[in-house]
């Protein structure tokens, strides 16, 4: 499909009819660079003959009046043709930084109506090629939902194998069952509305294997640090991380249940505002939900396994982790790896100065540790690490997974 330069005899508008044109005034070149980053590209050698001054309308004055919508669907040729509704117009547009208030400069009262005439013009100069919906991903509601369950039904098996062997046994089942459960999650996360169709960094995967690894030993290292040892193995706490695992299904459909609602809501929506409002409760809600069954996993298997469930660092570590995933599922990548990198190394830095006040002269660098595992315990140290960090992802989803952009594609196979 090929979009036309305006001329006489295209029709610009819905009804068939060309567009009025827009108020003409001189323009500076600062006022014209910055309109022009509000339209969503930057401005070329040439668009001084779309601006809508006065030169420019006699430069072009032989090609007749100057379409301002025909123009915008130039700068945004690609994003008209692979558009399969207007939705997705809508959307591209206010990831470029158009906003209702500049929409108004093409007569119409918010992106979404703008985004429709768009679509009804660029399916109109098309008709030889009509638009089908892409193919899916592949697999079902059903599959994803499934494989959702693998990573909680494998460290079951593996925790459960654990309880029963011992000796050189044990040490090969926690090492096969390290394998299986990683291997389980990567199907999980490769399926469904966790999925992402950017590229999990390698930073982000070793930080969070680092925070999983903690939340596994690290309190249990903690304590026997700051009581001189460790002289033997130290306490695993096997019921945090297995509630983690068994927690990837909740957090397939919390996070299913907000984008399905989020793109209900983008197709009633009739502005970018009134979006964000609607949507900002979805979020929280589905993040709430999320944590009440987090909550009850933790709980259960804390009962079955007679161990700490540890509320505070596995809870904390949980809304981190679903966060992050959230985030980079829809191309937010940067704060996501900050966020875990700053949680894994406050971890790390805690076990690093209890076991470096060792060293004579240095006792003082575990002061702080002390200080507050002795107020609260071991628990404190994550929760504070990973609570700091979901708290910041927090407010940078309800920034960002607010936006119309944010659900411009379905995010899980239908």
């Amino acid at each position: 499909m090929t979009i036309d330069s305006a001329g006489p005899g295209v029709p610009s508008g819905l009804d068939g009819q060309r567009a009025p044109d827009l108020p003409t005034a001189p323009t500076s070149p600062g006022t014209r660079n910055e309109r022009s980053a509000r339209d969503g590209g930057p401005l070329r050698d040439g668009d001084s003959a779309r601006d809508g001054s006065p030169g420019a309308r006699r430069a072009s004055g032989h090609r007749g009046a100057v379409d301002p919508v025909k123009v915008l669907m130039h700068r945004h040729r690609e994003l008209c043709e692979r558009a399969v509704d207007p939705l997705e117009i809508a959307a591209g547009l206010e990831a470029h930084g158009m906003t209702d208030r500049t929409a108004a400069r093409f007569r119409h009262r918010d992106v979404f109506s703008l985004a429709e005439e768009m679509y009804a013009r660029a399916a109109r100069e098309g008709e030889s090629a009509p638009r089908t919906e892409p193919p899916g991903r592949p697999g079902t509601r059903a599959s994803w939902a499934a494989l959702a369950l693998v990573p909680g039904a494998v460290g079951t098996a593996v925790v459960v194998g654990l309880r029963l062997t011992d000796g050189q046994p044990r040490l090969a089942v926690a090492a096969f069952g390290a394998l299986a459960m990683t291997t389980g999650l990567c199907l999980a996360l490769r399926h469904g509305p966790l999925s992402t169709r950017h590229r999990t960094t390698n930073a982000a995967r070793a930080w969070t294997c680092s925070l999983i690894a903690y939340a596994l030993a690290g309190d249990g290292l903690l304590s026997a640090g700051r009581d001189g040892g460790p002289d033997g193995p130290w306490p695993l706490a096997t019921a945090p991380v297995l509630a983690l695992f068994l927690a990837c299904a909740p957090a397939a459909w919390c996070a299913h249940l907000f984008a399905a609602r989020a793109r209900r809501r983008l197709s009633a929506s009739r502005g970018l505002e009134e979006f964000a409002t609607a949507v900002r409760p979805l979020l929280l809600g589905a993040f709430a939900l999320y944590l009440c069954a987090l909550g009850g996993l933790l709980a259960l298997c804390g009962t079955a396994l007679d161990e700490s469930p540890a509320y505070a660092g596995a809870g904390a570590l949980g809304a981190l982790l679903l966060l992050a995933r959230l985030l980079t599922a829809r191309g937010f990548t940067h704060a996501p790896v900050r966020a875990l990198a700053g949680a894994g190394a406050a971890e790390a830095t805690a076990l690093a100065t209890v076991f470096a006040a060792r060293l004579p002269g240095c006792s003082f660098l575990a002061t702080p540790v002390d200080s507050l595992v002795g107020a609260v315990g071991p628990g404190a140290v994550p929760a504070l690490a990973c609570g700091a960090g979901a708290l910041v992802l927090l407010v940078q989803a309800t920034r960002t997974l607010t936006r119309a952009s944010a659900h411009a594609l379905p995010c899980e196979a239908p």
